[in-house]
C-alpha cells in the first residue's frame, strides 16, 4: 500500500493518460477532441517532471567550498518548457482549423462532416 500511495503522481498520470486518451477517441465534436489531446499532453508533461524530481535534490548550482551533493535533473524541465510552447501552438493551430472547418461545414461534428463528403 505505501508503494502506491507513494507513487501517486504516477497514478496521476495513467488517469490523465487515459482520460485524454478517451476523449479523444470516444467524442466526434472537433473542439472535446482538442481538449482532450491536450489533457492527454498534460499528462505527459507530469510524467517528464516526475522522473526528473529527485528527493531532497537541490539545483545543480556548485558553489565554491560545496562538497558532494544530490542534484535534480534540470533537462525533463527544460524539455517540458519546449514542450508547452509547441502544445500552445498546436492547440492555436488546431482551434484554427475547427474554425475553418466550421465556415465551410458548417459544423463540427466529426460524423457530419464525413456525412456531408460522401454525398454528390
Amino acid at each position: 500500500m505505501e508503494f502506491l500511495v507513494g507513487h501517486y503522481n504516477y497514478w496521476i498520470f495513467v488517469f490523465l493518460m487515459m482520460l485524454g486518451f478517451y476523449v479523444v477517441v470516444a467524442r466526434g465534436n472537433l473542439v472535446k477532441k482538442i481538449v482532450g489531446l491536450n489533457i492527454f499532453q498534460a499528462s505527459v508533461f507530469l510524467l517528464y517532471i516526475s522522473i526528473g524530481k529527485v528527493l531532497g535534490g537541490t539545483a545543480p548550482i556548485i558553489v565554491d567550498g560545496g562538497g558532494p551533493a544530490t542534484y535534480s535533473n534540470p533537462l525533463p524541465h527544460v524539455l517540458i518548457l519546449t514542450a508547452i510552447v509547441v502544445g500552445v501552438a498546436t492547440t492555436a493551430l488546431g482551434l484554427s482549423l475547427v474554425v475553418r472547418i466550421n465556415e465551410a461545414y458548417g459544423t463540427i461534428e466529426e460524423d457530419e462532416i464525413s456525412g456531408m463528403d460522401k454525398e454528390p
